[in-house]
C-alpha cells in the first residue's frame, strides 16, 4: 500500500476522465458546428427564396394593372391584389430570416385575427376553424407582427394538412401571468411520441411532398427572435395534436 501504488492504480482513473472530457468537448463543438452550418444553409435558402419570388411578384402586379385598364372584372382583380399583397409580405418574411426583425408593439388579438381571418376563407369548408380568446382587446405584446403572423399560419395550416380533409382546428389565446399562450389545436392524426421532439428539426417532414422548414423556422421566430417557447404540448395518435407557444409579456 505505498504512495507509488496508490497513486498508479488512480493514474488510469484520471486519464480517462480527462480523455472523456476531451470527447464530450469534441462532440459539443461538432454539434455546434453542424448545427450552424444547417442555420446558414436554411438561412441562405429562405433569402434566396425571396430573391425569386420577386421578379414574377413585379410582373404579377404590372399584369393586374393591365387587365384593369381592359375593363376586366373588378371583384377578380381586387382577390388577385389581396393575393398578390400576401406573397409581398411571404417575400418580406423570407428576408427577414437570419437577420435580427424590428419589433413593435401589436395588439395581440387584432393580429391573431387578422391570420385566422385570412386562413377562414381559404381552407376547406370540411375544416371548422374557431378562435377563442380571454385577453383583453387592448393587450399588447414586443412582436414582429410579419414573421409571428408567419409562425401561426404555419401552424394552422400543418393542423389543417393532419385532418386529412375535414376536422376541427381551433386556436385559443390565454393569459398566464407573465406569458401569453398560444394553443393549436387540431383532431387529425396526431404526432408519434418518437417523432414529437423531431418536428422542430431541420429538414424532418412526414409529408409526400416538403422541405421541413416550417417548424424548424418558427421555432427560431419564436425562441430566436421573440425569446419565447414553442413546442408540442399534446398529441395522441388518431385523436389529434396541440401546439403551444408561450410568450412573454416583458420582452
Amino acid at each position: 500500500e505505498s504512495l507509488l501504488l496508490t497513486k498508479l492504480r488512480i493514474y488510469p482513473i484520471i486519464l480517462l476522465a480527462v480523455i472523456g472530457i476531451f470527447i464530450i468537448i469534441a462532440y459539443l463543438l461538432f454539434s455546434s458546428s453542424r448545427k450552424s452550418e444547417q442555420n446558414r444553409v436554411w438561412t441562405g435558402m429562405a433569402k434566396e427564396t425571396a430573391h425569386q419570388i420577386g421578379t414574377p411578384l413585379s410582373s404579377l402586379m404590372g399584369w393586374i394593372e393591365i387587365l384593369r385598364s381592359q375593363n376586366a372584372d373588378e371583384m377578380a382583380l381586387t382577390e388577385m391584389e389581396k393575393d398578390v399583397s400576401r406573397l409581398q409580405m411571404i417575400t418580406d418574411r423570407f428576408s427577414k430570416i437570419g437577420s435580427m426583425p424590428q419589433m413593435s408593439d401589436e395588439f395581440v388579438n387584432e393580429t391573431v385575427s387578422k391570420s385566422f381571418n385570412y386562413l377562414q376563407s381559404r381552407v376547406s369548408k370540411k375544416v371548422k376553424l374557431t378562435f377563442n380568446s380571454n385577453l383583453m382587446d387592448e393587450q399588447r405584446l414586443q412582436i414582429n407582427p410579419q414573421l409571428f403572423s408567419w409562425v401561426l399560419e404555419n401552424l394552422v395550416r400543418n393542423a389543417v394538412d393532419a385532418l386529412e380533409g375535414s376536422g376541427e382546428v381551433d386556436l385559443e389565446l390565454t393569459d398566464q401571468g407573465k406569458f401569453i399562450r398560444l394553443d393549436v389545436t387540431d383532431n387529425g392524426k396526431g404526432i408519434a411520441k418518437a417523432q414529437q421532439s423531431a418536428v422542430f428539426r431541420p429538414g424532418f417532414t412526414t409529408k409526400a411532398r416538403g422541405w421541413g422548414l416550417g417548424l424548424s423556422l418558427a421555432k427560431r421566430i419564436i425562441e430566436d427572435y421573440h425569446k419565447g417557447k414553442i413546442f408540442v404540448a399534446q398529441s395522441e395518435v388518431g385523436k389529434g395534436t396541440t401546439f403551444r407557444v408561450l410568450l412573454p409579456k416583458n420582452l
